[in-house]
């Protein structure tokens, strides 16, 4: 009897296996919260060092990276588990991503006020910019020959050439630019200090027009079938759904608690973490259907490990 009571807390305590999780950065509680990805019950929470946020998938999919900012270290997790594997000192990652050729990591130090360009390969320092202030969210262009980030103090957009590993320029772009996406030839800037999206020109930075979605405008993903446009508005507690063609807004849902990160899972639904609230929200776009479920504080970044991935 004793033996078996052991083999059952030995499974219980076990990471789970490679199935429909969904793994939360919670930046106010230093830890990672393992979510069952089908009814979004916590299965386990694990610790990290300080203050993380945001993750990168790497580019043959076997490592999810992970930004602990406070903690200065970068962690390396299964990205079917959650299990931690390896940690690496790393200064200040905030934000962090991939050039779709795979060849350089982008992180963001927005605490430091620096951008670092990593050797994707050998995870090397190639390149550090100083960058006033508060770099923020990072965009590529589908050739990988330049990055964008913004920068939340100066309300700015800056761009970097990654052949010759020079800054390009900079512009000003809105109040408090915060996600940032290539669309279209076109870059799309959420600036959080106001109501829009500003649409960007890549090549100069000039702002050619401006998309209304609500206040606090913070965010902005692709659906995977690459035919609507989400941007999360934090201050409104909204969540606007664009036309990805025209850019016109097509509805607006109610997701309370400062909605943030969305991840988009295989049955149409998005998982959007609720900043403000300590939860995150499973939003139906069909049906405008919302449902909470409760995580650690501060939740940032979204991972889910069988999430339908749009690569627009």
């Amino acid at each position: 009897m004793r033996a078996l009571l052991t083999a059952l807390l030995i499974f219980a305590a076990a990471p789970a296996g490679a199935a429909n999780l969904a793994i939360v950065i919670n930046s106010g509680d230093a830890s990672l919260s393992v979510l069952d990805g089908t009814t979004g019950a916590e299965l386990r929470r694990v610790p990290v060092l300080r203050e993380p946020h945001h993750f990168a998938l790497s580019p043959d999919g076997k490592e999810l990276l992970v930004g602990d900012a406070g903690g200065n270290e970068m962690l390396f997790l299964d990205p079917q588990t959650g299990e931690i594997r390896r940690r690496m000192p790393v200064a200040d990652p905030y934000q962090l991503g991939f050039s779709p050729n795979g060849k350089w990591l982008v992180v963001t130090g927005l605490a430091r006020n620096q951008v670092d360009i990593y050797d994707a390969a050998t995870m090397q320092l190639a390149k550090r910019f100083p960058a006033k202030s508060m770099p923020s969210h990072i965009a590529f262009s589908p050739d990988s020959s330049m990055a964008y980030a913004t920068l939340q103090g100066t309300n700015a957009l800056v761009a970097y050439d990654l052949n010759h590993l020079q800054q390009a320029w900079m512009a000003q772009v809105g109040n408090t630019p915060a996600g940032v996406l290539w669309h279209n030839g076109q870059l799309l800037v959420a600036d959080m200090g106001t109501d829009y999206v500003a649409i960007v020109d890549p090549v100069d930075g000039r702002v050619v027009n401006h998309i209304v979605t609500g206040r606090g405008a913070h965010q902005i993903f692709l659906s995977p079938d690459g035919k609507l446009l989400y941007v999360n508005n934090r201050v409104d507690g909204t969540t606007t759904a664009l036309d990805a063609r025209t850019l016109s807004p097509v509805r607006t849902y109610r997701v309370p608690g400062g909605p943030d990160c969305i991840e988009f899972a295989p049955d149409g639904k998005l998982w959007i973490t609720q900043r403000f609230a300590q939860k995150v929200a499973i939003l139906d776009p069909a049906s405008g259907a919302l449902r909470s479920v409760p995580v650690g504080r501060s939740p940032h970044g979204i991972y889910l490990t069988d999430a339908a991935r749009s690569h627009g």
